[in-house]
């Protein structure tokens, strides 16, 4: 039951994007396209779960030994930059149409602050490993969900009778700001939640 509130908490009430604000410029910058937007959330989820994995193990089995606390932030840009890199070069080789139109987004995806806030999150709330990865799976699910929505949105007001103001990115960020409001609504889930595990 924990991990299903894990996971509803991540994907619904406390959205990384739309709740948290971790992770915005990808937001805008690649939700044009529903392919590019796809393409970006499962690099997200690949590189957000790989790190989070990789970090936790470093922080609780070295930093918390020896006292390197202190050195936690640098050393997961680092690991976020190293899974990064690798992902770049996969999809240069494996899916170059895919590459070409994330363009300098993907490397961007080195200082997301989404990455970096959601592996920092999982020990500031003192997960396990397992709640961990569960966590940063359904964080980058989340930010997939959100970015794809924004994506079938933004397809369908190119075709729309939108005021030559607004066209363009301002209507993305209101329409941004919308599904914000929507994904408000899940808020008073996370009370009822936490009621069935206290029983």
């Amino acid at each position: 039951m924990e991990y299903v509130i894990i996971v509803i908490g991540a994907v619904l009430i406390k959205n990384i994007l739309l709740a948290e604000y971790l992770g915005c410029c990808p937001f805008m910058g690649t939700s044009k396209k529903m392919n590019t937007a796809v393409g970006m959330g499962l690099a997200v989820i690949f590189v957000l779960t790989a790190a989070t994995a990789v970090t936790y193990p470093i922080h609780h089995h070295i930093f918390t030994r020896f006292g390197l606390e202190y050195l936690q932030t640098i050393t997961f840009i680092l690991v976020i930059a190293a899974l990064v890199q690798f992902v770049e070069m996969f999809l240069k080789k494996a899916i170059p149409a895919l590459y070409q139109s994330l363009g300098i987004f993907l490397p961007l995806i080195t200082t997301n602050c989404a990455v970096l806030g959601v592996a920092i999150l999982c020990i500031r709330r003192d997960y396990s490993f397992i709640e961990s990865i569960v966590f940063a799976f359904s964080s980058a699910a989340g930010f997939t969900l959100a970015l794809v929505l924004l994506a079938g949105i933004r397809e369908r007001l190119i075709i729309s009778d939108v005021p030559k103001p607004l066209q363009g990115t301002a209507i993305g960020l209101i329409t941004g700001g919308l599904m914000a409001l929507a994904f408000f609504g899940f808020s008073g889930v996370d009370g009822s939640l936490n009621a069935l595990v206290q029983q």
